[in-house]
């Protein structure tokens, strides 16, 4: 089944990602990732109001950054941006009105901290659907899908094996369709960390 093995590569390694954020996965052939958050985070920001409202971060007990965010009167707002326990990025989350707005970046986990991560996902978003081109790359860099979405709709797919072969439009678009649902997945997970983690607030809204 041509295009198969890349995509069931693709769910490992947002499996691998997740990983590196506490995430316990259950992956198979046949079945999609099942994403539950399960690490302990400590929030820090400030309220308005008894809502979350200016900068927020989420840490590790140890001290170690792994999410930087702004609210603005209890909504996501501008960029949401994530890290590995080792302090390497991985996510890039905009948000207007806290809905999806803007382009989605992703890397992949390893490296260092201390370089620039390599590429894995860029993807634009506009009202919370997919709206515009979408690209992602194999770990060396090659190109392995180039997508195009219309209100959320599929309207154009091309995308390479690891070997840089192209696939036919059928696979392409059989891969764009695996590939959409797995980062989805993957976007509701990091989103559910920072809903269950708000910055702590009092009743009357002061920080706590």
């Amino acid at each position: 089944m041509v295009g198969a093995a890349p995509g069931l590569k693709h769910a490992a390694q947002i499996a691998s990602i997740a990983l590196t954020l506490g995430v316990p996965v259950a992956l198979s052939a046949f079945a999609p990732i099942v994403l539950a958050a399960t690490t302990s985070y400590v929030p820090s920001g400030s309220c308005r109001d008894g809502r979350p409202h200016g900068a927020y971060e989420l840490r590790m007990p140890d001290g170690q950054l792994r999410v930087a965010g702004a609210f603005n009167q209890g909504k996501r707002t501008g960029t949401f941006l994530f890290w590995t326990g080792a302090g390497v990025r991985i996510a890039l989350l905009p948000f207007d009105d806290d809905v999806l707005s803007g382009t989605v970046a992703l890397w992949y986990s390893t490296g260092s901290p201390k370089s620039e991560p390599k590429r894995k996902l860029e993807t634009v978003y506009a009202a919370g659907l997919p709206a515009g081109g979408v690209r992602s790359w194999y770990p060396d860099g090659r190109a392995r899908g180039d997508y195009r979405y219309t209100h959320g709709a599929l309207t154009e797919a091309r995308a390479w094996n690891e070997r840089g072969s192209p696939l036919s439009e059928t696979d392409a678009r059989a891969m764009a369709a695996r590939d959409s649902n797995l980062d989805e997945q993957f976007y509701s997970t990091l989103e559910a960390i920072v809903r269950d983690h708000p910055p702590p607030c009092d009743d009357d809204g002061k920080r706590t």
